[in-house]
């Protein structure tokens, strides 16, 4: 697995798992305004543009990202923030290693299994994968899913790098995830975010989420669509984690004078 990293001479470090079919442009204008106090990095997940391997399955990115923290960053990181395949991504290391960060921002991520839209993939894809090349195709594409229009270049140049064996291997995965029984255990302080646009699947997801985690709390973002929070509102997703690290600071130094 590669990885793009922003403050690399900062301590407290931020990984942040980008979606299936995107890349680490994803995360770009946040990680450029954390990157002053803040050591950001963004794995670039298996099978997109960029990667280093096929795409294989949900579990295996994420024992790649657990191997990374443990061998490079001493077990454990400050947050981890993930949307859609990054947000299952991150929910599945999460049940994997209870302590592995002390926040997690979950976002838009597919928890309920879908076996008729996992056999529809491949036929869907096998037809029109070819289209992807053409920009016309492509502009449709992109504006299906509501990303600012200057990032158009980066979704379509990643976008024909991924080979039809891939996308269609992680659109699969996506499809069937559900939650392991070990993300109970976590002691990550998980806050998850679904846009009030998205479907039933995915609002019915986040509430399992949070009722799974007892440390977690949920936010339905005002007309949203999926993905718009972290990609299209850069400035207040930023905001949004700077309250979660720093608010939990300042309880926590509250607690000590109390002592």
């Amino acid at each position: 697995m590669n990885y793009v990293e922003y403050g690399k001479g900062n301590g407290n470090v931020i990984i942040l798992l980008h979606g299936g079919g995107l890349s680490w442009w994803n995360y770009k204008e946040i990680a450029e305004m954390l990157q002053t106090n803040y050591h950001i990095i963004i794995p670039i997940l298996d099978g997109h543009a960029g990667s280093d391997k096929r795409f294989t399955t949900i579990e295996n990115n994420a024992l790649e990202i657990i191997k990374f923290i443990n061998d490079k960053l001493d077990g454990s990181v400050l947050l981890i923030g993930g949307l859609s395949l990054g947000g299952q991504i991150l929910l599945e290391i999460l049940s994997q290693r209870k302590d592995i960060c002390k926040y997690a921002i979950v976002e838009s991520a597919l928890v309920i299994p879908s076996k008729f839209t996992y056999f529809m993939i491949k036929p869907a894809f096998g037809s029109c994968y070819g289209l992807i090349k053409y920009k016309w195709f492509s502009k449709l594409q992109f504006k299906s899913l509501r990303i600012k229009q200057h990032l158009f270049d980066n979704y379509y140049k990643d976008t024909c790098a991924i080979t039809k064996g891939d996308m269609i291997a992680f659109l699969q995965e996506n499809s069937l995830y559900s939650l392991k029984d070990g993300i109970e255990e976590s002691e990550a302080i998980v806050h998850i975010f679904v846009g009030e646009k998205e479907n039933h699947s995915m609002k019915k997801s986040a509430e399992l989420i949070h009722k799974k985690l007892q440390n977690s709390s949920i936010q339905v973002l005002p007309n949203m669509y999926h993905g718009e929070f972290s990609i299209n509102h850069a400035d207040d997703y930023v905001r949004r984690l700077l309250e979660i690290i720093e608010q939990r600071q300042i309880l926590s130094y509250q607690a000590g004078r109390c002592m």
